[in-house]
């Protein structure tokens, strides 16, 4: 029995994970009030394997937010590893911190802003991301392709503010818009 141990984790970190990404990708498309039922068919299990793993929706919402956060200050670094140059793996980190804010969005509005959970969930994203973004733009700017004096609150609030009523537009490209505000940002050369 002990033997089976290690791959029932393994197994239930994948049935977690990939009801995660199901859960974000249903909520993106049909909102956080979304039947469970979808989000456990896109993630290829039950509807009771989403509930062992969380009771409530505001439990899979928290979960959600926590997973998307984590998966962008992982592409931050991957950017920074691979990206031909340093304002290209801040542009690359930019549009996935666009698709988490277009998906935080709607994900905040399922709790209520003056819970605790819903400040604790915002302190964890700016303590998360912001030395994330921080090291994009020291990088890009010590390369020189990118003015000095920015700093990563600045233009995180910045992309924020553009992603706002994305989700609800169809006609508003929250990228595109945030294409121009970081193509503002490099210097001539």
């Amino acid at each position: 029995m002990a033997g089976h141990s290690p791959r029932r984790r393994a197994d239930a970190r994948r049935n977690e994970e990939a009801l995660l990404d199901a859960a974000a990708a249903v909520f993106v498309a049909s909102g956080v009030e979304a039947p469970v039922r979808d989000i456990a068919a896109r993630a290829g299990v039950g509807v009771g394997t989403v509930y062992r793993h969380f009771p409530t929706r505001a439990d899979l919402v928290v979960a959600v937010y926590r997973h998307q956060v984590e998966a962008c200050a992982e592409a931050g670094e991957t950017f920074l590893a691979d990206a031909p140059t340093p304002y290209a793996a801040l542009t690359g980190w930019i549009d996935v911190f666009v698709d988490l804010l277009v998906t935080k969005h709607g994900l905040a509005a399922a709790l209520r802003p003056d819970s605790g959970q819903f400040e604790a969930l915002h302190s964890y994203f700016l303590d998360r991301l912001l030395p994330v973004g921080t090291r994009l733009i020291e990088a890009a700017a010590a390369s020189g392709e990118i003015r000095a004096d920015l700093e990563a609150y600045e233009l995180m609030r910045a992309v924020g503010n553009l992603c706002i009523g994305a989700d609800s537009d169809p006609r508003y490209d929250a990228r595109r818009a945030v294409g121009f505000l970081v193509a503002g940002l490099r210097l001539p050369g």
